[in-house]
């Protein structure tokens, strides 16, 4: 892929990877924004049968869309309908715009809900992808020259290539190693001069847990920062400090949906929340039950539309997650919104007991804020035979030599008391007992009958 430079341009100014765009005026992001949504609307339905018929039905018509505010008088669209879509319409479904003749790639979601969604990649798609994806990278630090570790999957799952790609646009040395291979990548990190990683966290803390078993000193490895996304967590406390502590790293929350983009939010180094592209995305919040934007910072549902994706648009996207924005200016000058403490929850991981709602992001927190216990844990939903009802058990690991399981279970107890406002059963078991994942590690697991 080019890089877009010309040959001995080094990009970025230093602070801005493109300063021109990062640090657009509300107002002129805004004029961009309705611009290319006025354009993207009117493409998907000039070529889209799903979206022409999802329009009418709802009483649309592209001439509608006069301002910002009336992109709530468009219909949502669901991750199952685009299955549906594609079954009826196979292989790729009828919001595939382009013609084959124009995509470079297929990635499909990871379908661990389901079947997975195809999505496309013009190679105008892929340009515009690695760009804004070099710049979350450079936001966090990233700089020309480092040497990039990139141990996100490699293939169909598409945040690894996403990675390679924005590498080529800063001129950095990349190690492709994917999600494989810890020795190696511990040794990468003693011996090649890796200075950013990337991973899922909880590929982080199983990489940082081998190197506390190996006797490897943080402090030895040159390793400066760290992005860390797949699954949420980057962003708690907990999980953030013991990242930080176990890499020796400056950590950073960065963002992707398949049916989106594969790294389309990201912290800069203020770490006051994932700064999204937004000359290329469109965010809303909305109330799950009413599906009308909340106020800002209100949570909600985000909810994305494509401002410039050629092949496999979406427009307002309901991506299942919860967050809430923020657009006011942040300290490091860019005016593009933010997620403060980045994604929240899956609003369909949501757990109801006894009255109380938490998400398992709340439980992370907890665990991962304990010295006595592992990064490792899962929650299960259970139901007693006896009485019917439902049980919630937390169960974690208690580090190796930890005298007193029993008072350390109480104090768990009280923890997540504090955090959810109810109290969970607790279970510990022996360090190294639960799974470790070097993907989204699967923390809810519901066995009710």
């Amino acid at each position: 892929m080019r890089s877009g430079f010309d040959e001995g341009e080094v990009p970025g100014d230093g602070t801005f990877f493109e300063p021109e765009v990062e640090t657009l005026s509300r107002d002129a992001l805004r004029a961009l924004q309705l611009e290319r949504l006025q354009a993207q609307v009117r493409r998907c339905d000039a070529g889209s049968p799903f979206y022409r018929e999802k329009f009418r039905a709802a009483g649309f018509e592209p001439g509608d869309l006069r301002s910002l505010d009336d992109l709530a008088s468009l219909p949502i669209v669901y991750k199952q309908e685009l299955r549906d879509e594609q079954a009826a319409h196979p292989p790729f479904g009828r919001y595939v715009i382009a013609p084959l003749s124009e995509v470079r790639e297929l990635h499909p979601s990871t379908g661990t809900t389901g079947h997975p969604v195809h999505t496309l990649w013009t190679f105008n798609d892929a340009r515009i992808i690695a760009r804004f994806t070099a710049r979350l990278l450079y936001q966090a630090g990233t700089r020309p020259g480092d040497i990039i570790q990139n141990a996100f999957s490699y293939g169909l799952w598409i945040a690894g290539l996403a990675v390679h790609y924005a590498a080529d646009l800063l001129r950095c040395f990349v190690i492709p190693i994917g999600a494989t291979l810890t020795d190696r990548q511990i040794w990468y990190f003693q011996n090649a001069g890796t200075a950013v990683f990337l991973s899922t966290p909880s590929y982080s803390l199983h990489i940082a847990e081998r190197m506390r078993e190996e006797k490897v000193d943080p402090a030895s490895i040159p390793l400066g920062i760290g992005l860390f996304g797949g699954e949420g967590g980057t962003e708690t406390e907990g999980t953030r400090a013991k990242i930080e502590t176990g890499l020796g790293i400056d950590a950073f929350d960065i963002y992707g949906i398949s049916e989106i983009h594969p790294t389309c939010a990201a912290e800069c180094m203020a770490k006051a929340g994932l700064h999204w592209a937004e000359d290329h995305h469109l965010i809303e919040i909305i109330d799950p039950e009413t599906l009308r934007p909340v106020s800002e910072g209100e949570t909600g549902i985000l909810v994305v539309t494509h401002l410039s994706r050629e092949a496999s648009p979406m427009i307002r996207y309901w991506t299942n997650d919860t967050a809430r924005l923020d657009s006011s200016p942040c300290a490091c000058g860019r005016t593009h919104t933010r997620l403060p403490g980045g994604i929240l929850g899956r609003h369909d991981d949501l757990v109801v007991y006894r009255g109380a709602k938490f998400y398992p992001i709340q439980v992370e927190n907890v665990i991962r804020g304990m010295e006595d216990l592992s990064d490792e844990f899962l929650i299960v939903l259970s139901t007693d035979k006896k009485t019917g009802a439902d049980v919630c058990t937390v169960v974690a690991e208690h580090l190796q030599g930890q005298s007193d399981p029993a008072g350390l279970r109480e104090k768990v107890r009280r923890r997540l008391r504090e955090a959810l406002q109810v109290t969970p059963d607790v279970a510990l078991n022996p360090f190294g007992t639960l799974e470790r994942t070097t993907h989204k590690a699967q923390r809810l697991r519901d066995e009710r009958s």
